[in-house]
């Protein structure tokens, strides 16, 4: 019973999240979603600008808290309609509250032991969290190498101090959050002047800019490996006499 109780707010989030991707917000708010109601949307979000920022914030907070996937939808969604910097705002502060709210139900689910068996994930992050677990921590948060819902459970699993966890993830989540949301933008400024999301993004440096950002975040672990397996080669290579 005491298990049970321990691990009610991760089953809560759980169906919150079931409930959430089983509404559509995810289609409405895609790119097409925004489309077909973009005017519509700005007209309500310059009457009532501060419940449409809450409403964001919210929606973001309960998208991350939950862990359900394709949350980048949203983000882009906030560039879209609020542009590229306060659209980043609105969504880093919401990433910030449902990271806490996730980690938060974890720590209280796993309680003050650690299960003999740690899940795969946690596994996987173990010994690089252990190693060095601030600049681990940050480049988890940084760089998408694993689900950011998976990343905060497992990080709560490894104990990672709340301090740690927060500054990680309020720094590495704006960078990605603002990369999205810029791309958000640019994707609003190609339908205004075409109608339309056509191959004229290609062409427009507010979606390529924010495209690069991505591709390079994606490329840093390929890049990290490399230049950890030359290190560690010079290293063994003993110095010629």
């Amino acid at each position: 019973m005491k298990r049970l109780r321990s691990l009610l707010p991760l089953l809560l989030l759980f169906l919150v999240g079931v409930g959430l991707f089983a509404s559509g917000v995810l289609d409405r708010f895609g790119p097409s979603g925004i489309a077909a109601e973009q005017h519509l949307l700005l007209e309500q979000i310059a009457t009532y600008p501060l419940l449409a920022a809450l409403i964001h914030v919210g929606i973001i907070t309960a998208a991350i808290a939950t862990g359900i996937p394709g949350t980048v939808v949203l983000i882009l969604a906030g560039g879209m309609l609020f542009g590229g910097l306060l659209g980043a705002v609105l969504s880093s502060i919401g990433v910030v509250i449902g990271a806490s709210v996730l980690y938060a139900a974890s720590r209280f689910a796993f309680g003050g032991e650690q299960p003999a068996r740690a899940p795969a994930l946690v596994e996987r992050l173990r010994l690089g969290y252990h190693a060095h677990p601030q600049s681990y921590t940050f480049f988890l948060r940084l760089v998408p190498v694993f689900p950011f819902g998976g990343v905060t459970v497992a990080l709560a699993w490894l104990r990672c101090p709340p301090w740690l966890f927060l500054l990680a993830t309020a720094v590495g989540g704006s960078v990605t959050t603002t990369i999205e949301s810029l791309l958000g933008a640019g994707l609003a400024d190609n339908l205004a002047r075409n109608g339309t999301i056509d191959s004229h993004l290609l062409a427009d440096p507010w979606f390529v800019g924010p495209m690069f950002g991505m591709a390079l975040l994606a490329l840093l672990p390929i890049l990290l490996n490399r230049w950890r397996s030359r290190r560690a080669a010079r290293l063994r290579t003993p110095p010629s006499s």
